[in-house]
């Protein structure tokens, strides 16, 4: 089990690796991506509990206009008034599930990730203590809850699974958590992560 300082070093050593933008792309070769793909930045926070790290997801509400009902990441669109992707990050998790930015600690970010519907997500990570509060926005947020970063490590949970849309087949990632439905993006963003750490130190 990694503790929070060794995810800390692993992530730095790891992030020297040249990487290349992903996206829903990476699973669909050939699939086209809007050409006017909308910023946004999300959160992806490791949270120190005392057994080992855990990451911290949120279940979108249901009448959202994007990705209603979904799991993801706090976080959303690029304002004008945000100063970088970080800045986004933070002010987004703050009005989402009102953890403070003062409670965390970002220590860098992922390649962007670009999704089939139109965004090119920049994900920082950033590492919270606890204790801490949540104050979920019921407009926007329906749950919020945590998986174990041995879980996200796993490469069995790395499910690979596909539907039909728009009469073509479209491949993506599924964590396999009893509870929630882990996919889309915010899987293949877990995925990215987990072979970021394990590229030098195998799991």
């Amino acid at each position: 089990m990694l503790t929070l300082e060794e995810f800390r070093d692993r992530f730095h050593r790891a992030r020297t690796l040249e990487r290349e933008q992903g996206g829903d792309h990476d699973l669909n070769p050939g699939m086209s991506v809007p050409g006017d793909c909308r910023p946004a930045s999300v959160l992806i926070p490791v949270i120190g509990r005392e057994h080992e790290p855990t990451i911290l997801l949120t279940r979108r509400a249901a009448d959202l206009p994007h990705h209603a009902g979904q799991v993801s990441f706090p976080g959303g669109m690029v304002e004008r008034s945000d100063r970088d992707a970080v800045d986004t990050a933070l002010r987004e998790t703050e009005e989402e599930i009102g953890l403070d930015r003062s409670h965390v600690d970002v220590i860098g970010q992922l390649n962007t990730y670009v999704t089939r519907t139109g965004f090119v997500v920049t994900p920082v990570v950033g590492l919270v203590r606890p204790p801490f509060e949540t104050r979920p926005d019921p407009v926007e947020v329906a749950a919020v809850f945590e998986v174990p970063l041995s879980f996200v490590l796993d490469r069995s949970n790395h499910q690979r699974h596909s539907r039909e849309w728009q009469n073509q087949v479209r491949y993506f990632y599924v964590f396999p958590h009893p509870e929630h439905y882990i996919w889309g993006a915010t899987a293949g963003m877990l995925v990215n992560l987990a072979e970021l750490l394990q590229d030098r130190h195998p799991v």
